[in-house]
């Protein structure tokens, strides 16, 4: 039997008006891309113009949102790495329905309006995490990737998939040049995360030159060493072709996907495309209108968006609508046969804390000897985290030393099966179940991981290593208190007392460097118990991502029947042991292991007749939230012999002692030999401590 040449004709038709449409909608993305980079007289409008059929068919074919509820719990998850390419994802989210009008496109990169240079999560509708830094974005939706994979080990149950859904990044050459790049690869590979999808806009282009002068290696090649499955797409324009590349990564379950999709930077302009001048800089009214002329676009109005483009674009509101439905009528299901799980996931994905999570934490004895915090940070951990069951993380291969490993919480690994060394396993199964996550020496990564982690939603994320390698993590750290994110990152090993391993060990002006950043807190507690109220204020912290500076060497347990208590920590500084009366002569203030040794050096100027008040002052942060009344009783502008000691860059303190105080601390690099040998050759003793309170002292009494 032939077929009917009218059937044919009327799919031919069919087809040829879908084609047009596609080609309509997918210039409507340019243009409104263009048009929102020359009105601002500034942007990138490359990216967009070059990328959006690749953007277009993820955005309507594939993706699944609801506009009306961006934050659904099981929405795929988009990351536009590239960040520089903002407008093309703000145009995607408005023509789709996210509540961003066309006036914020028109406002593009002006004061207040949502639509900034750079995605910035928690600003804009449907932006899931800060991108700008390249390899920031992709490095975050690896975090992303693990998140999901863990939930839904957890949480999901033969015939009830409530977390099912996959992390798509759009990244571009700059991304993948990043060292960070290079280290989240690696791990996502080694962990099979299937459900991670990246999207590689090839366009042969960096801002200043072609990849051929910088960036010659086969980027196929290298991501399948990697361990992951790779694709290639010769023509951007392809509509077909990228489709069926999606597809074929959505059926590759037990590798990330990366598709190399060849584009052309600034397509359709007569002298800029293929050229690093589309990239950074607007076309220029000119160039507007040369290209709209090639690609058929009117030339006026500026920002069109033809009905039937918005129609079409517009389909994923009910689209939308219907998956979310859909999930909550099997979220409805799950929760009839799993009570106990559902309601544990909702407590969860609402960033809630169970009910007495922190019952039964350890409180530790009175003991001149003492132990390290980092002890005592690992004692806490493995105190709480059979109730936190969302508190994930681990360390840049440093457990032993840093003691974060949750014992007997099983190790995130990919699902191969345990085989081969299990050197370093905390215990408890080899599993996207498991909370502990090896990063290997990969700090960079592990920051921006966990910053993927903590948006992603329903884990409170930790990493580790020594304070040294914060200068490594510094981009992600920022970017976590940028965003404002519970990130807990855990440094040891603080200071110059660890000893021999000498200055590339030995931190200095690390712990300013932390404290300059905004939205960072920094708390480096002073022993054992300081430590447990310390993981308790970052683990209830909601906004804001918490440092947690922790010693190598043992610190005496403070006995605090003769001390204030370790709550005070929470007010950032308190008063630990007061003068006579509360008059003293001079405040002696120490923040983590130096604490002790103002205590002793106050004990020994007491016997003679120095009226002395000793302030532990673990967080500048938390101290500078505290009322003006407060900050006042701890530090009163009366007394101004204040000495501050701690094994640091002094830069900062003399916020605190004022013109009239003092600090002892280390403005210059440390050395190799046994930590107590360094303390004491540096000014870190009892007597020294006293011989600059008396000069101190003497100063104030002769100025009076």
């Amino acid at each position: 039997m032939q077929p009917d040449p009218r059937h044919i004709q009327t799919k031919m038709a069919r087809h040829q008006v879908m084609k047009e449409l596609d080609s309509l909608c997918i210039n409507t993305i340019r243009f409104l891309s263009v048009d929102a980079v020359e009105k601002a007289n500034s942007g990138h409008p490359g990216l967009p113009m070059g990328a959006a059929p690749l953007a277009y068919v993820l955005w309507t074919r594939f993706l699944r949102y609801n506009p009306t509820n961006p934050g659904w719990e099981n929405r795929d998850r988009f990351v536009l790495s590239a960040g520089h390419g903002s407008i093309l994802l703000y145009s995607l989210l408005h023509l789709t329905g996210y509540d961003l009008p066309l006036e914020q496109l028109k406002s593009f990169r002006q004061w207040g309006s949502k639509t900034p240079g750079h995605p910035e999560r928690g600003m804009t509708p449907g932006v899931e995490t800060t991108t700008g830094p390249l390899g920031q974005g992709f490095a975050n939706s690896v975090g992303m990737a693990i998140a999901e994979a863990y939930l839904a080990a957890r949480y999901n149950r033969p015939g009830h998939s409530i977390v099912d859904h996959y992390t798509y990044t759009l990244v571009g050459d700059g991304d993948l040049m990043e060292g960070v790049a290079s280290e989240a690869a690696s791990l996502a590979g080694h962990l099979k995360l299937g459900k991670l999808i990246c999207l590689y806009d090839d366009n042969h282009i960096t801002l200043s030159a072609g990849t051929n002068i910088t960036f010659t290696e086969n980027r196929a090649l290298r991501f399948e060493a990697y361990g992951w499955h790779t694709q290639t797409v010769g023509n951007g324009n392809d509509l077909a072709a990228i489709d069926h590349a999606l597809r074929a990564a959505q059926a590759e379950t037990t590798r990330p996907s990366l598709i190399l999709v060849r584009t052309h930077i600034g397509y359709g302009s007569p002298n800029k495309e293929d050229t690093f001048a589309a990239h950074g800089s607007p076309l220029g009214e000119k160039e507007v209108k040369l290209t709209k002329q090639a690609l058929g676009w009117p030339l006026d109005p500026t920002f069109i968006i033809r009905d039937e483009a918005l129609v079409h674009f517009r389909r994923a509101v009910k689209t939308g609508k219907k998956a979310e439905a859909e999930w909550n009528a099997e979220f409805s299901r799950y929760g009839k046969a799993f009570p106990d799980l559902a309601a544990q996931f909702q407590q969860v994905i609402a960033d809630k804390l169970p009910k007495s999570w922190d019952a039964g934490i350890p409180m530790f004895p009175a003991d001149a000897k003492g132990i390290a915090t980092r002890v005592a940070s690992g004692e806490l951990l493995n105190t709480i985290d059979k109730r936190l069951p969302t508190l994930i993380g681990g360390s840049a291969d440093l457990d032993p030393s840093t003691h974060t490993a949750l014992k007997a919480m099983g190790d995130f690994e990919n699902l191969c099966g345990e085989a081969g060394n299990l050197q370093g396993s905390a215990g408890g199964g080899w599993s996207h179940a498991g909370r502990n996550l090896h990063f290997g020496v990969r700090e960079h990564a592990m920051g921006s991981i966990a910053n993927g982690l903590a948006v992603h939603g329903g884990i409170i994320p930790f990493t580790a290593t020594f304070l040294i390698f914060s200068d490594y993590m510094r981009p992600a750290i920022r970017l976590a208190a940028l965003m404002e994110q519970r990130v807990i990152f855990v440094f040891t090993h603080d200071s110059i007392a660890l000893g021999e391993d000498g200055p590339t060990h030995q931190p200095v002006e690390q712990l300013a460097s932390l404290r300059a950043i905004p939205q960072l807190v920094v708390i480096r507690p002073c022993d054992a118990n300081e430590t447990v109220v310390a993981w308790c204020v970052a683990i209830e912290t909601r906004n804001r991502p918490v440092a947690l500076i922790l010693t190598r060497q043992e610190v005496p347990t403070l006995d605090r029947a003769r001390f204030a208590g370790a709550d005070g920590l929470r007010r950032g500084a308190y008063i630990l042991a007061d003068a006579p009366h509360g008059k003293p002569d001079i405040i002696l203030i120490g923040t983590g292991s130096e604490l002790s040794l103002i205590i002793a050096a106050g004990q020994k100027l007491a016997k003679e007749k120095v009226k002395v008040r000793i302030v532990s002052m673990p967080s500048w942060e938390l101290f500078d939230a505290q009322p003006r009344s407060y900050r006042k009783s701890v530090l009163p502008p009366s007394v101004g012999a204040r000495l501050a000691v701690e094994a640091a860059s002094t830069q900062g303190w003399h916020k605190y002692v004022g013109d009239e105080g003092d600090v002892i601390g280390v403005d210059r690099f440390g050395a190799s030999a046994p930590g107590e040998v360094v303390m004491g050759e540096y000014g870190f003793t009892v007597k020294n401590v006293c011989k600059r309170a008396r000069e101190l002292i003497r100063r104030k009494r002769r100025t009076l």
